[in-house]
């Protein structure tokens, strides 16, 4: 496969939400004349598999919306209009409330839209695609940075010379290790279960969080009557529910989630993923630039997972495409810092709170007192758009309680 020529090439090693989001703003702001690759794996598998949801909040909408991907997803996203947190043991007859909020930002846009991941991924690549931009379903393999640019070896075979390379190869990434980019942080030993339900009833749009004495335990609507769960639980509990028969599976189900919404089916096979928190200690290195999961993982509690990972592909397009305007090489060490100044403060920010809530929420679900102060909403924010561009120094706030699946 014939290689780019040139300096001014972009790779990106990651083609799930953050990776082919920031290849799509860096083809609306650079135009066609700097190559734009996407490499990995998943990118064979069409169309996706991904069993999993995600919620959208508002601020994230905007942008896939300037992007284009928006309306072609939006039939069959369940827009999140109320939501109820409650603090209980498991086996509690009632589940007291101890918040509840409209799910309105501003008259007619609700705060959250439940996507499943297939869907939105699907079109992600097929607009990336229509774009122009280079898809490899191949891994990227290594690389070799220099002052001058950097020779990216795929798995294909083929070497791409290039100005960037952006990891956006997920929590395990294989570029962030090979540039001895080290993380910290902690593991939580929880596991969020995974898994879509029906029901008998409607949901109505409503999101519930029931904090219980293992981790939040959270139903989150789905277009029908349908609902995606994220169930925190010790890991090694986690493993032994996700491993038991149908009907052992369903009654440890019923008893967390109970039956006002009548009879409830698992849809599909549940999974365990691993939770903890990690920051990377530098979200850049020589011509490289780390963005998503890559660069930091948060607790899935404050529901900010995916809009963390959007603000990284905001900055970096925006801190890009100004520098290629300006006539700048765009990989050079200032750009990329301008890129890490952005970013960095507020992940620490976000991740230092959603860790102090975790912890919080279960010291309060194992030593109940009475009346609890109500959290305060998580904020996040992404750049509005310019100039067919994610861009703009304005904030646009949300992004509300744990409306997230890992």
């Amino acid at each position: 496969m014939a290689a780019h020529k040139g300096q001014k090439a972009i790779v990106i090693g990651g083609g799930a939400f953050a990776g082919l989001a920031l290849a799509l703003a860096l083809r609306q702001g650079l135009g066609p004349d700097v190559p734009v690759i996407v490499a990995d794996p998943a990118l064979a598998t069409r169309p996706s598999k991904d069993p999993r949801a995600t919620a959208i909040v508002a601020a994230c909408r905007r942008l896939f919306t300037t992007l284009g991907v928006w309306d072609a997803v939006a039939a069959e996203a369940q827009p999140i209009l109320d939501m109820v947190v409650t603090d209980s043991k498991v086996d509690d007859v009632t589940r007291p409330t101890f918040l509840t909020f409209a799910g309105e930002v501003e008259p007619g846009e609700p705060f959250a839209h439940m996507v499943e991941n297939r869907r939105l991924i699907d079109e992600l690549v097929q607009r990336t695609e229509a774009a122009g931009v280079d898809l490899r379903p191949t891994p990227v393999t290594g690389f070799d940075a220099r002052p001058d640019g950097v020779s990216v070896t795929l798995g294909d075979g083929s070497v791409i010379e290039a100005a960037l390379l952006v990891a956006a190869d997920g929590a395990r990434s294989k570029l962030r290790e090979r540039a001895g980019i080290a993380t910290h942080g902690w593991d939580y030993d929880q596991a969020g279960i995974v898994v879509t339900v029906g029901h008998e009833r409607d949901h109505e749009g409503r999101a519930e969080e029931h904090f219980l004495p293992a981790g939040p335990f959270a139903i989150l609507p789905l277009k029908g009557h349908r609902s995606s769960l994220v169930w925190t639980e010790k890991r090694r509990e986690a493993d032994r529910i996700v491993a038991l028969p149908g009907g052992e599976f369903h009654a440890e189900l019923e008893r967390r989630f109970g039956l006002h919404l009548g009879e409830t089916t698992a849809l599909d096979k549940p999974r365990a993923f691993p939770l903890g928190y990690f920051v990377a200690r530098s979200f850049i290195g020589e011509r490289l630039a780390l963005i998503g999961d890559a660069a930091h993982v948060i607790h899935p509690i404050a529901g900010q997972g995916l809009n963390l990972g959007l603000k990284d592909v905001a900055a970096l397009a925006e801190s890009v495409v100004d520098a290629a305007r300006l006539g700048i090489d765009f990989g050079q060490a200032d750009v990329l810092e301008r890129y890490q100044r952005w970013r960095r403060f507020d992940t620490m920010s976000m991740g230092v709170a959603t860790n102090e809530r975790s912890a919080l929420r279960a010291r309060h679900s194992r030593h109940r007192t009475g009346h609890r102060r109500s959290p305060a909403a998580a904020e996040g924010s992404v750049h509005q758009a310019g100039r067919g561009i994610v861009r703009g120094s304005a904030a646009v706030a949300e992004g509300r309680g744990a409306v997230t699946v890992a």
